[in-house]
């Protein structure tokens, strides 16, 4: 395959593995990055590629999520009046979104989804805390709900893919697509937003052991992947291998529990 040298893994041994409700046999991969990374552009490429059921992110029901009202709009309008109102909609329209597809489609085992739960948990939600935008007391209930809720309702991840993009490339992205909500969005926050997805799916810094064992393959997104055909098989090539090894991964564990019990 082309471009494997540039494939890069990081994954932890600490945490456990968890698995929510009947959904165990499906395997779930989350494309991650920040604002302008290109992951709407790059599931539309990985569903044509290798045939998974997409999973986009919910952002028309945010834009809707009252006849009048556009919560997106008034998440960045006024941050710190709904910061936790939009992130406690968030988290429950992609978990919707999700298990609303595996009903959709049982017969599909892979399935592509586009940023997650852990995202908001680890780079939204907590950067609207630290930057003072969310109370002491919302970020408290936020994390309570959340543990117990990403712990027992939510599918757990076969694995992350990162889409690193430069925080200047993801503001000329952004300017370029003219989303209306974005339009205010500053430099100095996407990079803010970077170091958040570095220290969460690099450094593996405060994580969650529900995902402390997930692997992630690393993409550099920085080049224009969208119409460079030479650049958009690299990753493809990529993707392929980092599938390969989940399934290798998966099956080698799988006769590791059989050893076991067989003794």
């Amino acid at each position: 395959m082309r471009g494997l040298k540039k494939i890069k893994f990081f994954e932890t041994t600490q945490g456990t593995q968890m698995q929510a409700g009947s959904h165990v046999s499906k395997k779930l991969l989350i494309l991650e990055g920040n604002i302008g990374a290109g992951k709407s552009t790059m599931l539309t490429i990985i569903q044509k590629a290798f045939g998974f059921s997409s999973i986009p992110e919910p952002t028309e029901r945010w834009q809707g999520a009252t006849a009048n009202e556009n919560l997106l709009h008034l998440f960045y309008e006024n941050t710190p009046r709904w910061a936790y109102t939009f992130q406690s909609y968030a988290f429950l329209t992609r978990v919707q979104a999700i298990l609303d597809h595996y009903l959709a489609h049982p017969e599909h085992e892979f399935f592509i989804l586009e940023r997650s739960v852990y995202c908001d948990r680890f780079c939204f939600a907590k950067n609207c805390y630290e930057s003072g935008k969310m109370t002491n007391l919302e970020w408290k209930i936020y994390k309570e709900w959340f543990s117990w809720l990403a712990g027992h309702n939510v599918p757990q991840p076969s694995g992350f893919i990162y889409l690193r993009t430069n925080p200047e490339v993801a503001h000329h992205r952004i300017h370029l697509r003219k989303r209306s909500e974005e339009s205010t969005i500053p430099l100095s926050y996407l990079k803010t937003l970077h170091e958040k997805h570095e220290d969460w799916l690099i450094a593996k810094k405060d994580v969650t052991p529900i995902i402390a064992d997930t692997p992630t393959l690393v993409l550099e997104c920085d080049n224009d992947f969208q119409h460079d055909k030479q650049e958009q098989n690299k990753h493809l090539d990529a993707i392929q291998s980092f599938i390969n090894y989940l399934q290798t991964g998966n099956k080698r564990k799988e006769i590791q529990k059989q050893s076991i019990s067989s003794v």
